[in-house]
Formats: C-alpha cells, sequence, structure tokens
C-alpha cells in the first residue's frame, strides 16, 4: 500500500564530514582531517554531559579510525524543520544554540555555525544534532565568525515575522536567512529604530550590512582580520556578545494572541460539555485498548487529544496549519514534559522535500507514510472534503497510507453548522457526502472496530487498517 519515497542524499556543504540514512539509521562520515578532534570532542565530559541531558543528539562511535571515522546519532523519531516550527520553537532552538556556543567558550571550543538547520525537537524540546559545528577557539580572539550567521537565520526571521507578519514558513525558500536592508525598506523609520530592530536591522542597514565581526575582504582568511587580546579578556567579550544576542532574543519572544482556531475548543458552540467529555472517552477508551506506539494527530489544535494519546503512552506528532494553536499545544508539552512533536503542518498541502536535487530536507509525507500506529482524525474530515475538495475515495486511501494499523475518525454530517458553513452553497454538489457513503468508502482500506453517537449527530469511529 506505501509508497516508495525517495531517499535523502548524503550531505554535503560541510568538508568535516557527510550524513547519510541507511535502513533507518543515521550515520555520519568524518573525513581525516578532522577525524582527531571530532573523537576527542565527543569523549569530552562536557559532550558527554549535553548528550546525558539530551540537549545533543546521542552518538556512539562505530569505527575510530582517525581515516575513517563513523559515527551513528540516534534516530529522532520524527524530524521537522524550521518551516515548520512555531514561533516559540524557534526561540527555543535559537535559546539551545547560544547556550552550548557559551558553555563550549569555558572548553576552548566554538561554533563555527549557527543556524537552525543544526536543531531538531525531540517533543517538545529542542536538542543539537550536528555534533561536527564544533571547533577549537582561537583564545585570544574575541570574534565569533557565526554571529552573523546567528543573526540572518534565527533573530531577523523572528524580526520578520514580529513587526512584518512574514512568515517563519518562509525561512524554507532562505536557506541563510534575511539581510537586515530587506527588512529596512519595509519599516517605517521610526520602528526600525525602536527596540530590538535599532541593533538588528537599522544600524547594520546604515553601515551598508557589513558586521564588523565577520567581514572578511575576498583573498584574506577570517584569521587575518581578528583582535588579539588577553584570553581571559578576549573569553569575557565573547561572553558579552552572547549576552547581547540572548536579550535580542528575548525581545523576539512572541506573546500570547487569539487566532481563529487557538480558543475552538472552548468556543465551540455545536458541542456541549457532555459531547466533549463523550468524545474524550471514546478517544481515551480506544487508545488504550490499542496501544500505539507512535500516533499522528492531524488537525491539532491546542492539543487536547495528542495529550490524551501521550497520557496513553504514545509518542505524538500533532500537526496544525493554526500557529497559535499550535503554539499554545507545544507550550503545554514542554511545560507538561509530554512526548508530542508539534508541527505547523497541512496534510492536504504538505511540505515538499527541498534543497539541491530535492534531497537535503525531505517532504513532510515522506516522513510520515507508515510511520504511525494510529491516526487521530478528529474535526477535519469535512475541511478536507469541502475546504480543500479532496475527494472521499482519496482521503481514504492516504490515510490508509499513513497508518501502520488504526485510525481514530469523526464523521461530521451535512447539518452540523460547521458543515454548512463549509458547504456556501454547494449543496447539490456534496449532497453525496453521507454517512452512508462515508462508511462504503472507507471499508474498502479499514474495518470498522468500534463507534459511537455524540448527541450533537456527529460520530466517532475506530476503525483497523486491511
Amino acid at each position: 500500500m506505501s509508497k516508495e519515497q525517495p531517499a535523502l542524499r548524503n550531505t554535503f556543504r560541510d568538508p568535516a564530514g557527510t550524513l547519510r540514512i541507511e535502513q533507518n539509521r543515521i550515520l555520519r562520515t568524518v573525513t581525516p582531517d578532522f577525524s582527531g578532534f571530532a573523537l576527542e570532542f565527543l569523549r569530552h565530559p562536557q559532550t558527554v554531559q549535553w548528550m546525558a541531558e539530551r540537549r545533543m543528539v546521542p552518538t556512539t562511535v562505530l569505527d575510530a579510525n582517525p581515516d575513517s571515522t563513523l559515527l551513528e546519532h540516534e534516530r529522532i523519531l520524527y524530524p521537522s524543520y524550521p518551516w515548520e516550527w512555531t514561533p516559540g520553537q524557534w526561540v527555543a532552538a535559537a535559546a539551545l544554540t547560544l547556550d552550548l556556543a557559551e558553555e563550549s567558550l569555558e572548553q576552548g571550543l566554538t561554533l563555527k555555525d549557527a543556524t537552525p538547520l543544526n536543531v531538531l525537537f525531540d517533543g517538545p524540546r529542542p536538542i543539537f544534532v550536528d555534533v561536527l559545528s564544533f571547533e577549537p577557539r582561537q583564545l585570544d580572539s574575541p570574534i565569533w565568525l557565526a554571529y552573523g550567521q546567528f543573526v540572518r537565520t534565527f533573530l531577523l526571521p523572528l524580526a520578520a515575522w514580529k513587526y512584518l507578519g512574514w512568515p517563519l514558513g518562509a525561512s524554507i525558500l532562505r536557506r541563510d536567512g534575511y539581510e537586515p536592508e530587506e527588512l529596512a525598506r519595509h519599516l517605517g523609520l521610526l520602528k526600525r529604530w525602536s527596540g530590538p530592530l535599532r541593533s538588528l536591522v537599522a544600524l547594520p542597514a546604515l553601515l551598508g550590512g557589513k558586521n564588523p565581526q565577520t567581514s572578511v575582504k575576498p583573498g584574506k582568511s577570517a584569521t587575518s582580520y581578528q583582535v588579539h587580546q588577553s584570553p581571559e579578556i578576549a573569553k569575557m567579550v565573547l561572553k558579552g556578545r552572547l549576552r547581547k544576542l540572548r536579550r535580542l532574543l528575548n525581545a523576539l519572544a512572541p506573546s500570547a494572541q487569539h487566532s481563529r482556531w487557538s480558543d475552538y475548543p472552548e468556543l465551540a458552540a455545536h458541542y456541549s460539555s457532555s459531547d466533549h467529555i463523550q468524545k474524550q472517552n471514546f478517544v481515551k477508551q480506544s487508545l488504550e485498548r490499542i496501544c500505539p506506539g507512535q500516533v499522528l494527530d492531524l488537525g491539532a489544535n491546542t492539543g487536547n487529544y495528542s495529550r490524551i494519546a501521550a497520557a496513553a503512552g504514545a509518542h505524538v506528532v500533532a500537526w496544525d496549519t493554526d500557529i497559535e494553536a499550535a503554539e499554545r499545544n507545544w507550550r503545554q508539552a514542554l511545560a507538561e514534559k509530554l512526548p508530542i512533536d508539534v508541527m505547523i503542518a497541512d496534510v492536504a498541502r504538505p511540505t515538499p522535500a527541498v534543497g539541491w536535487r530535492y534531497g537535503e530536507s525531505s517532504s513532510l509525507l515522506s516522513r510520515a507514510i507508515g510511520k504511525f500506529d494510529c491516526i487521530l482524525v478528529l474535526g477535519i474530515l469535512h475541511h478536507m472534503l469541502l475546504a480543500e475538495q479532496v475527494p472521499l475515495s482519496e482521503i481514504a486511501e492516504h490515510l490508509a497510507e499513513l497508518t501502520r494499523a488504526w485510525i481514530v475518525i469523526e464523521w461530521v454530517p451535512q447539518h452540523d453548522p460547521r458543515f454548512q458553513d463549509l458547504l456556501r452553497g454547494r449543496d447539490k454538489l456534496y449532497s453525496h457526502l453521507t454517512e452512508e457513503s462515508f462508511c462504503e468508502v472507507f471499508s474498502r482500506f479499514f474495518t470498522v472496530d468500534s463507534s459511537e453517537q455524540l448527541a450533537n449527530g456527529r460520530k466517532l469511529f475506530l476503525m483497523k487498517r486491511r
């Protein structure tokens, strides 16, 4: 039933090594010039501690030969990319990057690059996955050469989102982030000189985008422009610069907002309190009986059912298109330490594969097909049918591709107010969408294990894949 998905190509941008996936194993080959340091770094007590704390991906040395060093990283259950993160996740990934950069100073190390692509999410917590991003630090230099990259790829996208409303999802097209001038021409004079924009946009734009910390003329090495100071003063200056970046990051952190869907569970007038309780009990009892290891929650909203699945022992991946609803889901999962991966994702318009020859970042669906024991399809089927105009048979087939075994799905009848909202006068076009037609189409791919009628007319089904 599942379709063959294109494999990710070996990474090629880092001269220190390449990463590849072989039969669900994450393998990294380190080039001979960098093998000695990489092995030393992985043995260092600080690195061991980061891995134990799960701030850095646990890594095993398979072959310690300096001429052919081979590492294996723990596989993150469901990797996500920055263009699929909520604003709070962006801030958390940036804060982790600054934490590791500052802690590495004491070990005589530095981060040679500082991009969101170095980070994945393991449940709600960020985890640093590029162990080759660290290198020995020039102890008498106060310059962090990744400073400019951190600003371009973390801070300026957050500033563009907060002050201009540019979607963070646009980072899918901006591997190296934004330049200050790009934001400056869209900001009023007073705005660009206020708050964090003064340091991030106004001053750099005034200087022609040049960052005195990182500007290197063609033909010159970076070390040619280093300012030499005593090691203690150099470290103190570096810490000061990292603290400045942290202040700027905190100023860009999201505040609580409301959206059309962020208060949906509390304001859904078509559900009585008894309907909510009955639905939650059906989902809870179904999950406790089938005991899925991995659950995908489609249209997870603020995560009520994601948390029920997590309480039943599942690792949950929660997709939603509403940023504020997903942000609330992520923050609650983080606060309660629940194994829930929250993503801005749309099953009807999935994130494509991107990068060189579509081989650097895999598509949303290639990461999902056949990876889950159960799919929750609660309050979203009528959106796929009416808003996205996806045929019922296509939805049934796709759900059968996504799940290895089960789905919990909610049927919404035509008289339901939300169905009518989406119908928009197209009654004849969708008159065939009845419970009978739903059951007939889904019976080609699933068998009904149990069902329950709600008082509001909606019906819940637990179905098993044929």
